[in-house]
């Protein structure tokens, strides 16, 4: 996570103000370095640090905290925002090109969310709870040819069937899906029917066409 607000510096960066070449300062300062001024992305192979608490480190002054508590204007990792969500990082990136989240921001290579998108995703899921379904005055919009309509797991659901093995029973394919990407098998067995029942629905009017 970075914290709100905070300006942030990769090892190239670093490297560069200290003025060393990457490598040397990897080999050589880097493991100094990281023992004082911890990584914001633990655990993601792209290192980055918050630039204040990195300068303080260069010019030999105490380490400034980073602000406590959780707040809006976070930003997220993948890993992150998919356990807020209950879903799988595979999933969450499939959400994202397929418009259900925002693509993100990209800093020095990692995709990152702000932690109120990533809230109100979780609290106003379309169809489901607060905020799900239509409010009372608002007027009614197009309605769906089937309820799971525009939703990303479609995608996933319909490739699931193309490399599935002939005969697969869907249950099978369904657990493996849950398994991988969250949610319960009954939900991905609709959605699995409902991509069987799309792609042959879109087949016939091919055939008609």
């Amino acid at each position: 996570m970075i914290p709100r607000g905070r300006p942030v510096i990769n090892e190239a960066g670093i490297a560069a103000r200290a003025g060393v070449p990457l490598p040397t300062w990897r080999r050589r300062d880097a493991p100094a370095f990281r023992e004082h001024v911890p990584s914001l992305l633990p655990g993601s192979r792209h290192l980055l640090y918050d630039l204040a608490q990195a300068e303080a480190y260069l010019a030999g002054k105490p380490i400034p905290a980073l602000p406590a508590g959780e707040h809006p204007d976070d930003l997220l990792t993948a890993e992150e925002a998919a356990a807020l969500l209950g879903i799988t990082t595979a999933t969450l990136r499939s959400y994202a090109a397929h418009g259900y989240l925002t693509p993100g921001t990209t800093l020095h290579g990692s995709r990152l969310w702000p932690r109120h998108e990533i809230h109100h995703r979780r609290d106003n899921a379309p169809g489901r709870g607060k905020g799900g379904g239509r409010r009372p005055g608002e007027p009614q919009g197009p309605r769906k040819t089937h309820p799971y309509e525009n939703d990303p797991r479609l995608t996933i659901a319909a490739q699931a069937l193309t490399t599935a093995a002939p005969g697969t029973p869907k249950s099978r394919i369904a657990a493996h899906l849950a398994e991988l990407h969250g949610h319960t098998p009954r939900t991905w067995e609709r959605l699995l029917t409902t991509a069987t029942t799309t792609h042959h629905t879109n087949d016939e009017d091919q055939t008609r066409l």
